[in-house]
């Protein structure tokens, strides 16, 4: 095994959860997961950070999905943990593996920067949500000021190396709105205490239209 696949199948991960559990962003999860109800699937569940804030009382049945052989690990121990049952599976956002209007209700959390392709995964989650189906998402992305901007354009080739292909320049709303969701923001900011270059943050929840 070369060093840098040794390093995105081994550090990346830790790395990821490490960086995704900061006191900031959990914040965030914790507004955003709770709504869940209903058959729900998680895109990006490695680590299992989510778990803790699902409502096992409106939630009826749990499945996720993830890349990362490592991280899929840790979500395992953490549904192990919570004690419930769970379908969770290898996979990429660009050909989910669960067939049409399967779930009520999607959690995306702090993935859409990484996923290959944007607009293919928001294709994705519409197709297995059922008419009226909810996104509830919580990510990070282009932030709204030129001179933000400037510095996210500079740091992001490297950024993607160290942070397993995580993007500082994709916008948030607008690629769920046009992927055929209604939006609705329920918050947007930089992050306290963060750079402001991966700091810009928005969470919501988005319908599928038609």
């Amino acid at each position: 095994m070369g060093l840098g696949k040794w390093y995105e199948e081994h550090v990346v991960p830790r790395f990821i959860q490490c960086a995704c559990s900061s006191p900031v962003i959990m914040q965030l999860r914790e507004k955003v997961v709770p709504l869940a109800s209903g058959k729900v699937f998680e895109i990006g569940c490695g680590g299992g950070i989510n778990q803790q804030f699902y409502d096992a009382g409106k939630v009826t049945s749990f499945s996720g999905m993830d890349p990362s052989a490592k991280g899929l690990e840790f979500t395992r121990e953490a549904v192990a943990a919570k004690g419930w049952q769970a379908d969770v599976r290898q996979g990429f956002g660009e050909a989910i593996p669960f067939p049409d209007e399967s779930f009520d209700c999607v959690v995306c959390t702090f993935t859409l920067c990484s996923v290959e392709s944007q607009a293919q995964t928001l294709k994705e989650l519409r197709r297995i949500l059922k008419p009226g189906g909810r996104l509830l998402y919580a990510e990070h992305g282009k932030a709204p000021d030129a001179s933000v901007q400037k510095w996210q354009n500079r740091i992001e080739p490297v950024w993607k190396r160290l942070a397993g292909g995580c993007h500082l320049t994709r916008p948030i709303g607008s690629p769920i709105a046009d992927a055929g969701f209604q939006l609705h923001v329920l918050g947007q900011r930089y992050a306290p205490k963060t750079p402001k270059f991966a700091g810009w943050m928005e969470w919501g929840e988005a319908v599928k239209a038609g």
